[in-house]
């Protein structure tokens, strides 16, 4: 996945600045991003405190880890399955 140029805590004040009165087109410009962006980083971090978004970011990691863990225990199940399936 590509990561991005902005961390959390940028995207999170690029975010204020908009509630703050600045229009999209002017942060977008000013920043450098899109506008596809910028709705991309609204609808994700809209009304986040950097603290929030910190917990998010652990929370996904440790869903992608828990995922990993699944998969690879319903593999060696299968496996065992298979196994157990040819012995009898």
């Amino acid at each position: 996945m590509k990561r991005s140029r902005f961390t959390e805590e940028q995207i999170i004040g690029i975010l204020k600045e908009h509630q703050a009165g600045l229009g999209a087109k002017d942060l977008c410009r000013k920043h450098g991003v899109s506008d596809a962006t910028f709705y991309k980083w609204r609808a994700k971090f809209g009304g986040m405190e950097v603290s929030d978004a910190k917990k998010l970011k652990a929370l996904e990691a440790e869903n992608a880890k828990l995922k990993k863990l699944l998969a690879e225990q319903m593999m060696d199940v299968s496996t065992l399955k298979e196994m157990l399936g040819k012995n009898f």
